[in-house]
Formats: C-alpha cells, structure tokens, sequence
C-alpha cells in the first residue's frame, strides 16, 4: 500500500526540479506535532529547543522514507509522525539533521502490522540438523533493507513507568548498529570517544564495557528465571544476544533515562558520548 496521499504530498513536494536532499522541507503542522508529542511521554520530557529540532529532523526523515501498511491497514499521517518522532531521537544531538539521518541511509521502506508478525525461521545446530520454527515479532530491522514495526508496539512506548520500551528505537538502534556491518551490539565510534585517543582504544574501552554489563545482566535474568530473583528491570529480551542488549538498552536510556543511568551507571555515559547528549538532556 501506498502512504496516505495527503502525507505523499506533504513528503515529496519539490521545487523546479530540484533533488529532493535540497528542496524545502514541508514542517509537520503544529496541530499534528503537538499530538505526537504528547502521547509519549519521553517526548513530552524533551525540552522547547529539542521538541523543535526533533520536529524538524522528523519532516526531513519522512520525506525520504516511504511507509506501507500490511494487511491493508491505512497509515495515516499521526502513525508516520508517531514513528518518524521515535526513529529521529538517537539522532537528535548528532549535528546537522541531513547528516545526521545518514545513519539510515540504507533503507526507505517502513512496513507497519496492525499487530504482532510471525515470522517463519531456521537454525541448524552443531550436528548439521536444520530445525524450523515460527517467531512471533513485534518489530525487525532487516540489514540494508527495510523496518518492520508492530502499530500496538509503537502506539504503547513509554505509557508504563515499569516498561522503558520502545520497539521503534528498538529497531533504529539495529540500524545504526548495522552501519559498519551486521549488528553485534558495537556500532561505529566517532573520533574522540570518550576521551580516547585512537580508534583501537575507544573500541576497547566500548567493548569492555559493554561486555561486563552484558554479562552481568544476563547472570540477573539467569537468577530470575532459574532461582526465583528479582526480575531485572530492563527488558529481558536484552539478555538473548549482545546486540539485543545493546537495542535494549538504548530504548530504556530515551524512554527512562534518569532509571537507566540509576540501573546501569557504567553505560549511560558512553552513550551519552555515543548520542552526543548534553548533561541536562540524559
């Protein structure tokens, strides 16, 4: 199916001709904008100045991606500003908002379910036996391909204080994630990391850090399920591979940022490194 087209004239209107990287970008009214923010409230939490440049970051986002909905499901203009809203956070502190959004040159389709996806698969263990199997999906980004979203999954993001997730930021972050390869959770650092002074080093101090917080989350939901602990906070699906967690992680550091950095101290700030955010704003 084809975007809504209202929203396909309001995205990919151009001027004499013009490739639409330089043409004027179309603002997402103000009545619409408004909406979006308030049904999340992580956005709602952003400041004037961020909620602006997010705004703006998100129009120039839709103008370059195409949404389609499956199973003849219509999606309107509120669902695309919803998604462009969530998917443009990361993005928000990286600089220039057309550079920025390189970070998902990659793809431009966006398929959105009316509910969750099942998805057949198949595995082959150690003894070269091929088992097949269906996964029920509330969200995929596929590498160098497009996004597929559950709508229940990205309406709900951020409504429960006990739940810091959001399957779009979820889906993003593989993006970004994928930008030097496939996603294993160690996404391409800028020069200067963290006080680095080489490459070699902020790729360490990353993988370090990243490698003992994993490890030590995955102990907590082993002692969750196995001897009846307390269940972690965060999302347990974190603890299934390491670029899950990496996933996982960064939604709960939008969603709940003040919790995560309580939850995972050694982390938040190599990802406010990571997504350039002012103290004030992590």
């Amino acid at each position: 199916m084809s975007p809504p087209a209202a929203l396909t004239r309001f995205l990919r209107r151009t001027v004499n001709g013009l490739r639409s990287r330089i043409a004027p970008v179309p603002q997402i009214s103000p009545e619409l904008w408004l909406r979006t923010v308030r049904q999340y409230p992580f956005l709602a939490a952003l400041s004037a100045e961020e909620q602006s440049k997010l705004r703006a970051l998100s129009a120039l986002f839709l103008q370059h991606k195409e949404f389609t909905g499956a199973h003849d499901m219509q999606v309107t203009d509120d669902m695309a500003v919803a998604i462009a809203a969530q998917a443009c956070l990361p993005l928000l502190h990286w600089g220039e908002p057309a550079k920025a959004l390189d970070w998902y040159d990659d793809f431009v389709g966006i398929v959105v379910h009316p509910a969750e996806a099942l998805a057949r698969r198949q595995s082959t263990d150690g003894s070269g036996v091929v088992h097949h199997y269906s996964q029920v999906l509330l969200g995929e980004a596929m590498e160098r391909g497009p996004v597929m979203l559950a709508w229940p999954a990205v309406e709900a993001a951020g409504h429960d204080p006990d739940d810091a997730t959001s399957v779009v930021i979820h889906e993003f972050i593989h993006k970004i994630d994928m930008q030097d390869g496939s996603a294993n959770g160690r996404p391409p650092l800028p020069a200067g990391f963290a006080g680095t002074t080489s490459a070699a080093q902020a790729r360490k101090l990353w993988a370090n850090t990243w490698t003992e917080a994993y490890e030590q989350f995955r102990e907590r939901v082993s002692m969750a399920y196995r001897f009846g602990a307390d269940k972690p906070w965060l999302n347990s699906y974190g603890a299934s591979a390491p670029e899950e967690f990496f996933a996982v992680a960064c939604e709960a550091y939008f969603v709940q940022p003040a919790r995560f950095a309580q939850e995972f101290p050694t982390l938040a700030p190599l990802l406010n490194a990571f997504f350039n955010r002012p103290a004030a704003s992590a």
